[in-house]
């Protein structure tokens, strides 16, 4: 919030806290009842109600149900790419997409801009009238949206960070309780289905979307990606319940990982790396009870996923047991053959996708194509009468399961908590944790606050690089008008420390309306001299907001102009502290050395300023933990998974081969204004029969002067593999734990002979007898794996 709004507020919220208080309470009571009364069916009674659906419902119908549009097409426009403002429904095409077509789903918003929740009720509900009573069946409308760190497109919706920082905060309560909440404000807007958890391996740090992720390790994705499936869907996934929304596990399988490092282009993966490290978080969703998947856009070993029977039918719904539906990405059906080009038409793509296991193209704009060529190629028998049955029964079964039938939409005034302090506060929380102290010379952090402060950098005064992408538009683009109430970095500074202590110029600036790495010089020079009269100097760096194929990028170095401006201030001799905001860790080797400290934002929501002024004032503890290996050069992009091979010592002869590992900053790292001692790590036995459980345990001690959080993670090494080379070491169990100063605490982690077990050559999960190690930070046991 700027200072000069902070009057106004407070007495806009004096005038309005009693009638608010009085509505919220009549609201809240009416929120409960109906939850209450919400039952969930169980699998068998929609099982029969899906039955008795199906086989009511003709070709055409069916065929209708696989179609998803976008909200433009049914929106007053010049043509189906956009829509006039205000939104209103084009009655003509409404009924013609719902009712001749009998389309099943519709998505996104219009013009690529966020709604109010009433808006999104108006519209939805518009929507659903036409579904509910002008077609045969009253089938409702499943509407899906791309909430991924908050109701992203609603105005008004608590935004959390993106789920990059919320991996660094190792917290699976937080990343529960701010899905449960992205659930009920998602609700508030009448949307009952989110394109949301992201479980992809984020292992290559060039790829635009690797903010998105979890981070580089299987077992963290799984253990975050349950913890947002369950805060979607709730414990028993009762998606119908009022206040829960149906998951989306995407993108299936193997996205993030592309040769070249740039969105949908082609990978090779062996069956044993597909299994080893891109499966296991997608093998817990479904185990999870996530409803939805949603399919990688890319190409793996030649062949585009969505064109892949392989992995959709035999691997996800054979191997893996997967019910649910499973959607297309942004028009891939049609991306089979005019950009994929192994269909030579758009029928023929339809086919291939169809008959690979997709239940649901999200078309999104020409419909009429999809609809009337498989219906063709049913009655040409290119496409089986059973496997359309197939996938209309699995998305009939998430629309019973969500209780549309009998309520098709949910109103904005039943939720009077949407935007509440309450969840403005788990926002914040989840922030403060994420953040990342990566580098504390001197112990120049936490700042004095009775310091003089120079703010400069790109990222200083700006709200979307706070957000990121997928924040009030696809971009990020628009995050400036609607959140303008927030604090960015430099006024959540100017608010802690007093206007007054603090100084600003920007000397970089990105390029407004440009592509997110075009910059420009923006009174460097003035910065450089104001500069000289600071104590301190907090360089607020990393790059514009972008995802997706606008987000690629042929350089990972940080920009040079931002580089020169580090280089001019720390020629001024003061000490000067880092703050990165950045969706992927942009390469800073080359000004790293003279950086005093170095903080990791990530993209930490609206609440991102308010929680970096607090760390580097030392009103917050730092407790984030690196989710990837940040690269110290843009040719050494090696994850912490690796092979001994790449970090080998000097060998002996005239071959005298070697190899280092040399990130700039390791996985798991991230320092505290505290100091942790880790010591008497214990096995309960030294042998361990494949029938038995190892029990591990630890002592973790706070011997600082501050209370802090740490988390433990436990590695372990697999010494020999017969079969093929072991990894140097692997993330098998991790913890969060708070302590006081002088506090102990002893931590018990159990593992079983499956946490040590490998995928082979032939994709086969083996345990092997053998030797192994256990390490929890600096202290390491052996002990062995027998028959």
């Amino acid at each position: 919030m700027t200072l000069k709004n902070v009057a106004f507020t407070a007495l806009l919220f004096s005038l309005t806290l009693t009638a608010c208080q009085a509505q919220r309470k009549t609201q809240s009571v009416a929120t409960k009842r109906a939850t209450a009364a919400y039952v969930a069916p169980t699998a068998s009674e929609i099982e029969q109600k899906v039955d008795a659906l199906l086989r009511q419902m003709t070709l055409e119908e069916k065929v209708g149900q696989m179609a998803q549009i976008t909200l433009d097409v049914i929106g007053k426009g010049e043509n189906r790419y956009s829509s006039f403002e205000p939104l209103s429904l084009d009655k003509a095409e409404l009924k013609k997409a719902l009712v001749d077509y009998k389309i099943g789903s519709v998505l996104n918003t219009a013009n690529n801009r966020a709604l109010t929740p009433q808006k999104w009720y108006q519209v939805i509900s518009e929507i659903q009238e036409v579904a509910m009573k002008g077609t045969r069946l009253k089938i409702p409308v499943i509407y899906g949206v791309d909430e991924i760190h908050g109701a992203t497109y609603t105005a008004g919706a608590t935004m959390f960070p993106q789920q990059i920082g919320q991996a660094a905060s190792r917290n699976r309560a937080l990343v529960r309780r701010g899905a449960e909440i992205t659930a009920y404000e998602t609700r508030a807007s009448s949307i009952p289905w989110t394109f949301s958890p992201v479980l992809d391996l984020g292992s290559d740090p060039r790829f635009p979307r690797q903010f998105e992720s979890f981070g580089e390790d299987p077992y963290l994705a799984a253990e975050l990606g349950v913890a947002m499936i369950k805060g979607y869907e709730g414990e028993k996934n009762d998606i119908g319940q009022p206040e829960h929304v149906a998951s989306n596990m995407k993108h299936f399988l193997g996205y993030q990982v592309p040769t070249s490092g740039k969105d949908r282009t082609p990978t090779y993966l062996s069956e044993e790396a597909l299994r080893e490290y891109h499966l296991p978080s997608f093998k817990a969703a479904v185990a999870a009870g996530s409803h939805t998947l949603m399919v990688n856009s890319g190409i793996i070993n030649g062949v585009p996923v969505h064109a892949n029977h392989d992995l959709l039918t035999k691997l996800l719904k054979e191997e893996l047991g997967f019910k649910g539906l499973v959607v297309t990405d942004w028009a891939d059906i049609e991306n089979l053959h005019r950009r994929d080009r192994i269909a030579t038409s758009d029928k023929e793509a339809i086919m291939l996708a169809i008959n690979a296991g997709v239940d649901m193209s999200m078309i999104p704009y020409q419909y009429e194509p999809f609809c009337q060529g498989l219906v063709e190629l049913v009655k040409e028998g290119k496409v089986k009468q059973e496997r359309v049955d197939d996938a209309v029964r699995r998305i009939l079964r998430v629309k019973f399961a969500l209780n549309l039938f009998e309520k098709p939409t949910t109103n904005p005034k039943d939720y009077p908590k949407f935007g509440s302090k309450e969840f403005e506060e788990a926002a914040y929380q989840m922030a403060a944790e994420s953040v990342t102290l990566l580098k504390n010379e001197q112990q120049t952090l936490p700042l004095q606050k009775n310091s003089k402060v120079f703010v400069t950098g790109p990222n200083a005064n700006n709200m979307r690089t706070l957000n990121g992408a997928w924040t009030y538009s696809w971009q990020g683009d628009k995050v400036d008008e609607f959140a303008e109430k927030y604090n960015t970095i430099l006024e959540a500074v100017q608010q802690k420390i007093g206007a007054g202590n603090v100084t600003y110029v920007p000397g970089v600036s990105y390029k407004q309306g440009g592509k997110y790495y075009e910059e420009a010089a923006d009174q460097l020079d003035e910065a450089v001299a104001a500069a000289r009269n600071a104590d301190v100097i907090l360089l607020c760096f990393g790059e514009n907001t972008s995802t997706e194929k606008p987000g690629d990028l042929n350089d990972l170095y940080l920009s040079e102009l931002q580089t020169e401006l580090a280089r001019k201030m720390a020629a001024t001799g003061k000490p000067v502290v880092l703050v990165l905001s950045e969706g992927r860790p942009r390469i800073i080797s080359k000004i790293e050395q003279q950086m005093r400290a170095i903080v990791q934002l990530y993209q930490p929501g609206n609440f991102g300023g308010n929680a970096a002024a607090d760390v580097l004032f030392g009103d917050v503890n730092p407790s984030g933990k690196l989710p990837y290996t940040y690269p110290r050069y843009p040719n050494a992009t090696i994850s912490y998974i690796h092979k001994s091979s790449e970090e080998q010592t000097k060998a002996e002869g005239v071959y005298n081969y070697e190899a280092d590992f040399n990130p700039q900053f390791p996985f798991g790292h991230g320092l505290s204004y505290t100091t942790f001692r880790y010591s008497n790590l214990q096995m309960n036995k030294q042998q361990l029969r494949k029938n038995e459980q190892l029990t591990v345990t630890v002592e973790v001690s706070n011997t600082g002067k501050v209370a802090g959080k740490e988390t433990v993670h436990l590695y372990t090494s697999d010494l020999y593999a017969s079969d093929i080379t072991p990894d140097v070491k692997r993330l098998r169990r991790f913890e969060k734990i708070d302590l006081q100063p002088g506090q102990s605490q002893t931590l018990t982690f159990t593992l079983t002979p499956d946490d040590l077990a490998y995928t082979n050559r032939h994709g086969k999960k083996v345990v092997e007898a053998g030797e192994f190690e256990i390490r929890i930070g600096e202290l390491v046991k052996k002990f062995t794996l027998t028959e």
